[in-house]
């Protein structure tokens, strides 16, 4: 195919160009730091404002004795029958409490779904999950309601900061799927009007204990 004049230019000037790249012009502003006012304090409260505006339940509990009674709360307001969960630390701070919990059924017989998680990230209301906790991946996508129980320790501000996290924890060998949920599924694909629990758990719960 033969190449106008004009085309064969524009090619050329495209070619110079790319054959002396441009430094940046502020090189030392590139990756180095956050553009975000980083808070060190109050990241509690931080990101239980931006999860609970994304529709997003959030449970402070100072104890773990605490953080069970909520669950039997909650539990018996819903009306839950069979919590389901992989999770061994939770199961073992589970065990002998008046909860519906399942380990070994179906889940597709569950009412809710109850993990751990990664991080909270404050900054966005955002949950990190991995493939590499007990979970996996399918229970917290695949559960109508989704439960987490984190720890105060898990609070990063920015995404940056989970992602160094991650790395100083795994190393070389990071899991396979690393998954950032932030409040319940939701789409406006259908005639642009917001569906919740479209692709996910319609309810999303967070329970951060104090330690």
């Amino acid at each position: 195919m033969k190449i106008s004049p004009a085309k064969e230019n524009i090619l050329k000037r495209v070619r110079n160009a790319l054959s002396q790249p441009v430094q940046l012009p502020f090189p030392n502003s590139e990756g180095n730091s956050t553009v975000f006012k980083v808070e060190n304090e109050g990241l509690e409260l931080k990101f239980a404002e931006e999860f609970t505006k994304l529709q997003g339940k959030f449970v402070f509990c100072t104890s773990k004795a605490e953080l069970i009674e909520n669950l039997r709360a909650l539990s018996e307001n819903k009306e839950w029958r069979n919590l389901y969960c992989q999770t061994p630390s939770v199961m073992k701070m589970l065990r002998g409490e008046e909860l519906p919990v399942l380990n070994q059924s179906d889940m597709h017989e569950a009412d809710a779904a109850i993990t751990d998680c990664e991080y909270l990230i404050a900054r966005t209301g955002t949950v990190v999950l991995s493939a590499a906790q007990p979970s996996g991946r399918v229970l917290p996508v695949y559960a109508p309601v989704h439960i987490m129980v984190a720890y105060t320790h898990q609070l990063v501000f920015d995404l940056k900061d989970a992602f160094n996290k991650l790395k100083e924890k795994y190393g070389n060998e990071l899991p396979s799927a690393v998954s950032f949920a932030t409040g319940p599924s939701r789409t406006a694909d259908i005639e642009k009007t917001l569906v919740v629990g479209i692709h996910g758990p319609k309810e999303v719960y967070v329970f951060l204990v104090d330690e």
